[in-house]
């Protein structure tokens, strides 16, 4: 096939432009104090929550001012940044209108130290309104669950059938409801029950928790409701603060104990509301939100513990990234394992020659698993920062512990037991930190996972020992991997490759599997995996060594990946105990929901094109479709109320590499960019 190359640039790109240009005239550009004044509110409003309030940036968000820009960036016509601001921001919502872009262009440039041509006054920088985020409003609808029961210890080991109580349904992460009332039979009479509509705002990408027919949700803006599973009344709702976007905003899960829903916000803070009534119980910081942190995903809850992970660790200075955990009745911190390594510590060895500040990345943003008869919790741990290891100068020979790595943690102490390093040091920004599904083959424990470069691993989770892979998607990173051991080497390109330099990779950075999360059907025997295709070129950027610089640093090119036919979205089942490829679904949309599997036999998931469909288990034929307001995101989950069976599924916007590829290689794939929503389904 022909292979079509789009180009990608990053918002700091056009930004820098004006900058630069405005450099190498006397004059510099033609901005004034209105404009800018203008500028610094709209960029509080529609850019501080990815860019952050001090032009610093986090994650794939680059930072709008400094060294790292200028260098980059210096040589870049100034012609190029109103247009592209216009056109490409924010990049999820309603884009800037061409008046506001030149306002933050002008605000931008003045924050990098440009005078504008008629002063007044106007100050630099935004930190203090934009970092000054709204509170939370607290209980905005009082209401009470009739009937509540709490929730057990019991009962997180073996949930109820008709409840989801956590991510991913049980502690193994399974992702499926053993529910049979709806089956391959019946499901072509499925029809919607009822939709609630959600705040608009920043990424949804939710987990509908329910217990007792009760639904608990969590909306972009920190807002949490109650909802009745049967009909979609209002219980209550709680608004948790801030109210706002913060990063992407996604808020991916929360998680049941006793009489408590436990509710992790954007702005790393842990929140225990009564799941009766809405009202707080406690709230608690998980790190400081002013240096950076963030959360995008919930807790889970093992023997009155409540461990959470840990986002936003991609800037220099002595904090670093951790998993830790929380008492549930009082929300006090028990203990923190770090997912940095640092000089002294077991695995400090492995960051070559850098000093401790600058070790950084380790974020263990999507939340962990949980054996209770090893007593052993997993969690995935993201890449190291800046991406390139040319940028953060290494060689892909430093392993950089426990960067893109398996660790299994004791819940009661937070000590490590073992762990597995699936990419040593990771240099494409194609983390492992996403689900580990647990399963038992035999006599034997495993625990599967899957990243971006779209191998899935098996290892034993009582060792850790590797015991197999598959390749799942075309990949062009690895040369070999080694079959005894695992272990991966990187391509001679890859090794090689300095700052500035291009270097082709497939997967991309959209992942061959990202957050949406894979199905274990037990009945079968199989899992099943949303899986991406796409390709990139990657370059990493120059970075200035000084506390508070750092950031991902690399900039990309998409690009359709070999074979596929354009076809970006794959849904593929495999045998945990063969490793083979049972059936597959390949289409132009991605998929961007977690699988859902069910006890009568189905499989369900959602797309960018705004379908959600039923697929059979066994053998991945359609059975069933409906298409929803705009694109499906989020987690579907099964539950039952009412003594009937229901599937929840949210639709929602914005996101990361799963939408900004999609949206670069498949423009023609178009959904409306409002839409937020619960769908409720049942049979008629």
């Amino acid at each position: 096939m022909t292979r079509r190359r789009f180009f990608v640039p990053l918002a700091a790109a056009m930004l820098a432009a004006a900058m630069v240009t405005a450099q190498q005239s006397p004059a510099g550009p033609a901005f004034t104090a209105a404009q800018a004044s203008a500028g610094s509110q709209i960029y509080g409003a529609r850019c501080a929550s990815c860019h952050q309030p001090d032009l610093a940036g986090s994650n794939e968000a680059p930072p709008l001012a400094g060294v790292n820009f200028l260098n980059t960036w210096r040589e870049r016509p100034a012609r190029q940044l109103i247009a592209y601001i216009e056109t490409s921001m924010p990049p999820a919502g309603a884009r800037l209108s061409a008046d506001d872009a030149v306002a933050v262009a002008a605000f931008i440039m003045q924050s990098n130290g440009l005078a504008p041509s008629a002063p007044a006054g106007v100050t630099t920088g935004v930190r203090g309104g934009a970092a000054n985020l709204p509170p939370g409003r607290g209980l905005t609808y009082p209401g009470e669950v009739a009937n509540f029961t709490p929730v057990t210890d019991a009962m997180l080991r073996n949930p109820p059938a008709g409840d989801w109580l956590m991510i991913r349904r049980n502690y193994q992460a399974w992702s499926h409801s053993p529910l049979t009332e709806i089956g391959p039979a019946n499901v072509g009479r499925l029809k919607l029950a009822w939709v609630w509509a959600m705040n608009e705002g920043g990424s949804s990408e939710p987990t509908p928790i329910v217990h007792d027919g009760t639904i608990y949700l969590y909306n972009t803006g920190n807002v949490v409701q109650a909802l009745d599973g049967r009909t979609g009344e209002l219980i209550w709702e709680h608004s948790v603060g801030p109210e706002a976007i913060i990063g992407q905003g996604a808020m991916r899960s929360m998680a049941l104990y006793e009489d408590k829903l436990i509710v992790a916000t954007t702005d790393a803070r842990l929140v225990a509301l009564n799941a009766r009534t809405g009202v707080k119980v406690w709230d608690v910081m998980v790190a400081d939100r002013q240096r950076g942190f963030a959360n995008t995903s919930g807790p889970i809850v093992i023997k009155g513990k409540v461990l959470q992970g840990l986002s936003g660790c991609d800037r220099f200075g002595p904090d670093r990234c951790y998993i830790s955990a929380y008492d549930a009745a009082t929300g006090r911190q028990l203990w923190r394992f770090h997912t940095v390594a640092q000089s002294g510590e077991p695995g400090g060895d492995t960051w070559g020659s850098t000093a401790d500040t600058y070790r950084k990345g380790g974020e263990a943003w999507i939340t962990g698993s949980y054996d209770p008869d090893l007593d052993l919790t997993y969690w995935g741990v993201a890449q190291a920062k800046p991406w390139v290891a040319a940028s953060r100068n290494m060689k892909t020979s430093d392993r950089a512990l426990y960067t893109s790595t398996t660790v299994a943690l004791r819940p009661d102490t937070g000590a490590l037991a073992w762990y597995y390093q699936h990419s040593p040091g990771e240099s494409l920004d194609l983390d492992e930190v996403y689900e580990r599904v647990l399963v038992d083959i035999g006599s034997r424990k495993f625990v599967f996972t899957i990243g971006k470069p779209g191998i899935l691993w098996k290892l034993d989770r009582a060792s850790g020992e590797f015991a197999a892979f598959k390749e799942t998607v075309y990949h062009n990173i690895f040369d070999r991997i080694d079959l005894e051991s695992g272990v991966p080497r990187y391509r001679s390109e890859i090794i090689a490759a300095k700052v500035g330099e291009w270097v082709q990779a497939c997967p991309s950075t959209e992942g061959g599997h990202n957050w949406h999360a894979t199905s274990y059907h037990p009945g079968a025997g199989l899992l099943i995996i949303p899986l991406a295709q796409s390709c990139m070129e990657i370059s990493g950027r120059a970075v200035e060594f000084t506390e508070g610089s750092g950031g991902t640093a690399g900039d990309r090119r998409f690009f359709e990946m070999p074979g596929s036919n354009g076809n970006i979205g794959k849904l593929a089942a495999f045998d945990v105990a063969t490793m083979r490829e049972v059936w597959s679904v390949e289409q132009r949309s991605p998929f961007l929901t977690a699988a859902l599997t069910t006890g009568g036999g189905l499989v369900f998931a959602g797309d960018l094109d705004r379908f959600f469909r039923a697929y059979d288990v066994r053998t991945g034929k359609v059975l069933w479709q409906s298409r929803l307001g705009t694109s499906v995101q989020g987690f579907p989950v099964s539950f039952s109320a009412g003594g009937k069976q229901y599937i929840a599924v949210t639709t929602g916007l914005g996101g990361g590499s799963p939408r900004q590829v999609p949206r670069t290689i498949a423009p023609d794939v178009r959904h409306p960019q409002t839409g937020n929503a619960l769908y409720v389904f049942t049979l008629e």
